[in-house]
């Protein structure tokens, strides 16, 4: 994906319901969701992938500390207006450049299967955590043929750490709709 693609996205990509997570019962649902994964504030999370920054959003509203990273200027422009709390960096995710403090945890949504080298990317994610870091990843396999399947994506995350725990997301209150592929969120502690 290109970034001037997803500077044109940007004026359009909250209207999804999991990306802008307008309506109360998919953020309380995405609240719960991640709180449940996450340790408690306020934490550091370094937010891979961030786009307008909702995710961001959320967890500051919860007592987390975040910085975010995008390679779409347009994103972060946005994602900074909508959380001034939080720091953002225009950058690219296969080769993350966040401040050199460790942090508690690294989350992407949906960003590690665009990834041109997915392993490296993500040996390179887990290099931004401290000695005890978790890693959030929400991935699937969508209908359009694009994506990673849980399984592969496990076998990514097993090439650095230990611990991977799949749940599948095939709730409707997450995606604002029923779905009929794979999505899922991955926990990973150690």
């Amino acid at each position: 994906m290109t970034r001037e693609l997803w500077d044109r996205e940007a004026e359009t990509f909250d209207d999804e319901p999991d990306h802008g997570l307008a309506d109360p019962v998919t953020r309380r649902a995405w609240r719960d969701l991640l709180l449940g994964a996450l340790p408690p504030a306020p934490a550091r999370i370094a937010d891979i992938g961030s786009g307008t920054g909702t995710l961001a959003r959320l967890l500051v509203d919860e007592g987390y500390s975040v910085a975010g990273l995008d390679l779409s200027p347009e994103m972060v422009a946005r994602a900074r207006l909508k959380v001034p709390e939080a720091t953002f960096t225009v950058g690219d995710a296969s080769e993350p450049r966040l401040d050199d403090t460790a942090y508690d945890v690294v989350l992407s949504r949906h960003v590690l299967w665009a990834m041109p080298d997915p392993e490296t990317a993500f040996a390179r994610w887990v290099g931004l955590l401290g000695p005890d870091g978790v890693v959030v990843l929400v991935e699937g396999s969508w209908h359009t043929g694009a994506g990673l399947t849980a399984a592969e994506c496990e076998r990514i995350v097993r090439t650095v750490r230990t611990d991977a725990t799949v749940r599948h997301l095939t709730e409707p209150v997450y995606w604002g709709r029923p779905i009929d592929d794979e999505r899922y969120l991955l926990v990973s502690r150690a």
